[in-house]
């Protein structure tokens, strides 16, 4: 394969990894707002049927869609790797790059980064927010409730 059709390749490959980590973004919104409206239709449901037990469900329901996002950034988190390797071709601070690497490549950073990279994303603030504010509400509500500090 001569240079010009390498380059055009790895152009092609630029682009599709930049769309796709787009996408996971797209998908981070989705997941943000199924968080929110899952967890406060679940607080109004507590008031209405004045069951304390659901302030817990919401919180439970909320930090699994933390999880489910922190996942998805793993997931986008391990294209940017073979991203910036490109980057560094075409700026001239590397030399040799084989196109069409992006699944072997996505994988070695996937596999090396393991539950710490889970547990480093999820305290990231694009990422935390608004998961642990429902979290935290629903947990305050449930003791508010415990202790009669309020009345369903």
């Amino acid at each position: 394969m001569n240079e010009k059709e390498k380059r055009d390749l790895l152009k092609a490959e630029y682009l599709h990894l930049q769309s796709t980590i787009e996408n996971f973004d797209n998908k981070a919104l989705t997941i943000k707002a199924w968080s929110v409206t899952f967890g406060f239709t679940a607080f109004g449901v507590a008031f209405s049927s004045k069951a304390p037990s659901i302030f817990l469900i919401a919180s439970l329901g909320s930090f699994i869609f933390w999880i489910l996002e922190a996942s998805w950034k793993t997931f986008q988190y391990a294209h940017y790797r073979r991203s910036r390797e490109i980057e560094s071709y075409f700026s001239g601070q590397r030399g040799k790059l084989m196109p069409l690497q992006i699944g072997s490549s996505w994988s070695d950073s996937y596999n090396e980064g393991g539950f710490n990279r889970l547990f480093f994303i999820m305290k990231w603030h694009h990422v935390i927010l608004p998961h642990i504010i429902v979290t935290i509400i629903g947990i305050i509500l449930y003791l508010s409730t415990l202790f009669q500090v309020i009345e369903l």
